[in-house]
C-alpha cells in the first residue's frame, strides 16, 4: 500500500537503476515518510547491498554487511575505499540508510566518499543511494554547495508526504469525509496511514486503549531523534499548536528572549517539523511571518493526545472527546485540501503564486495569482453543510477591498470550498465564482 502514491519517484529511481553509468542518488525526507520502503521496493529485483547506519562502529558494521553479501570480501581489509571498490563490480546497487548517522560518527565520511567516487566509482556502473532522515544534516553536509559531494550526485529527491488526493488508493472504500478525517490525523505520511486497518474511529478507539500504542511516544521519538535537548523544541511545537504563530507569541508562551528563539525555529524548519508562511503580498523578510506545524499528525497529537496522555496511560481515554471537537479542527485542515486541489488543477487555473493573506485583522484562506495576466483567485474554505455561497462572497468582497498588491488593474475571481452548499452560485456583482463541495473534489 505504501507505494500507491509514489509513481513519479519510482519512475525516476527506475531510470537511474537502468542507467549504463555510475549514479549517486540522495534520497531524504522526514522520518516516517517511506524512504526505506520505497528504495527497497524499487531495487527488489537488483543485486543490492543494503546497510543501515548507526551512530557508532559503522566501518565494522558495514564490513560485516559486505561479508554477508559476498563472503569473499572477508579477505579485504575494512576500509570504505577498498570495500566500495570491490562492490562496484559485484553489486548493482549499494544503499546506505540513515547516512546522517555516519556523518555524526565521522565528520570526514563525506570527504571519504567524494574521494572514492572520484577515484573508483565514477567510471563504473554502480548505483550508490544515500538515504537520510535528518533533513538539516543532509542539506548542510551532503546537498549544499560547500559539500565535498556537491557535483558528484546525479539526482536528489526530497520525499514528501502523500497528497490528500492519493489517499483513495490507500482506502478505496472510504468516503470523502472519511478521507478528510484520516488526512487530518495522518496527513499523507505512509507510516501512519498503513496503521489504519479498519474504519478510522474504530481504529483510533482501539489504538488509544492499546498498551503498546505509538500515540504516546511518537512525538518524543521524533524529537529525540533530531535534537540532543528536545524539551525547548517541544515547547515551541506546543505553542504553535495552540495558535501562537507569531514570534512574540511563541516567545511569551515558552518564556525565552526573542534572540534565543531564532536558532530553535531555524532547526525546526530544517527538519520539516514546522513551516513559515508570509502574506502573499509580502517578501520573505517580512515581519508578518507566522509559523505553523508542518503536518497534520503533529497538529492532531498536540491537540488531542498530548493533553490526554494520563488518561491514555490509564486506558480510560474516550475518543468521543475527539469526535466532539473534530469538526472544528477539520476546518483548518480543509484549507490544505482546497489548496492541494487548486495546485493539482493548475492546468485550469494557471496561477504562478499561491498562499494566504492577512493584514490588520483580516484574512483570506487562499490567494492564487496569475502574475503575467494579473488574474487573482480569492478562496474561502468552510467545513460546514448548507453553506450560503452568496454570504461568503459578500464577506470576501469586503476583504479583497483591503488587498493591495499592485497598482496595475487586476481581474478578480472567487472560489468557495464547502462540505456542501444550500445553493451554488456562478457569479457575484460581476465577479466569477466557483463553488466546490466534497463531490467536486476528485
Amino acid at each position: 500500500m505504501a507505494f500507491y502514491d509514489r509513481k513519479k519517484e519510482k519512475e525516476e529511481i527506475g531510470k537511474l537503476l537502468d542507467s549504463p553509468k555510475f549514479e549517486l542518488l540522495i534520497l531524504y525526507g522526514r522520518r516516517r515518510v517511506g524512504k526505506t520502503e520505497l528504495v527497497l521496493h524499487t531495487t527488489k529485483d537488483r543485486k543490492r547491498l543494503y546497510y543501515l547506519a548507526t551512530t557508532e562502529k559503522n566501518l565494522e558494521r558495514f564490513y560485516s554487511t559486505c561479508i554477508e553479501f559476498d563472503p569473499a570480501m572477508a579477505k579485504l581489509r575494512p576500509d570504505f575505499e577498498v570495500l566500495l571498490d570491490y562492490l562496484k563490480d559485484k553489486a548493482e546497487v549499494v544503499i546506505i540508510d540513515e547516512f546522517q548517522n555516519m556523518i555524526k560518527e565521522n565528520k570526514n565520511i563525506v570527504s571519504t566518499l567524494q574521494a572514492v567516487v572520484d577515484t573508483k566509482l565514477k567510471h563504473s556502473k554502480l548505483k550508490l543511494i544515500l538515504l537520510g532522515s535528518s533533513v538539516s544534516l543532509m542539506n548542510s553536509r551532503v546537498l549544499s554547495y560547500q559539500s565535498p559531494l556537491y557535483g558528484r550526485r546525479t539526482a536528489s529527491i526530497k520525499l514528501k508526504a502523500v497528497s490528500f488526493f492519493d489517499l483513495g488508493e490507500f482506502f478505496p472504500k472510504a468516503t470523502k469525509t472519511e478521507l478528510i478525517e484520516i488526512f487530518s490525523f495522518a496527513d499523507g505520511i505512509p507510516y501512519y496511514l498503513v496503521k489504519i486497518d479498519q474504519s478510522f474511529w474504530k481504529w483510533l478507539e482501539n489504538e488509544a486503549k492499546s498498551e503498546g500504542t505509538f500515540l504516546r511516544d511518537e512525538v518524543d521519538f521524533l524529537m529525540k531523534y533530531e535534537f540532543d535537548n528536545p524539551s525547548t523544541y517541544k515547547l515551541i511545537l506546543e505553542a504553535i499548536a495552540n495558535g501562537k504563530t507569531a514570534v512574540n507569541e511563541i516567545k511569551d508562551f515558552i518564556k525565552v528572549q526573542r534572540t534565543d528563539l531564532s536558532p530553535y525555529l531555524k532547526n525546526l524548519l530544517e527538519v520539516d517539523l514546522i513551516k513559515r508562511e508570509i502574506p502573499i503580498t509580502e517578501n520573505q523578510k517580512s515581519r508578518l511571518g507566522r509559523y505553523y506545524l508542518k503536518d497534520n499528525f503533529l497538529k492532531f497529537w498536540f491537540k488531542f493526545i498530548y493533553p490526554n496522555l494520563s488518561s491514555i496511560e490509564s486506558g480510560i481515554f474516550d475518543t468521543n472527546q475527539v469526535k466532539k471537537e473534530y469538526s472544528a479542527y477539520l476546518g483548518f485542515i480543509f484549507e490544505e485540501v482546497a489548496k492541494q486541489y487548486l495546485i493539482r488543477n493548475n492546468g485550469t487555473f494557471k496561477f504562478t503564486k499561491i498562499g494566504k493573506w492577512w493584514d490588520k485583522g483580516e484574512e483570506i484562506d487562499i490567494v492564487a495569482i496569475n502574475e503575467p495576466e494579473m488574474k487573482f483567485l480569492f478562496a474561502e474554505c468552510k467545513w460546514k453543510d448548507n453553506v450560503d455561497a452568496m454570504e461568503v462572497c459578500k464577506r470576501l468582497r469586503e476583504k479583497t477591498a483591503e488587498f493591495h498588491w499592485t497598482k496595475q488593474k487586476r481581474t478578480d475571481s472567487y472560489a468557495v470550498f464547502a462540505k456542501s452548499f444550500s445553493k451554488k452560485i456562478t457569479g457575484f456583482e460581476g465577479i466569477e465564482v466557483k463553488c466546490f463541495d466534497l463531490g467536486d473534489l476528485e
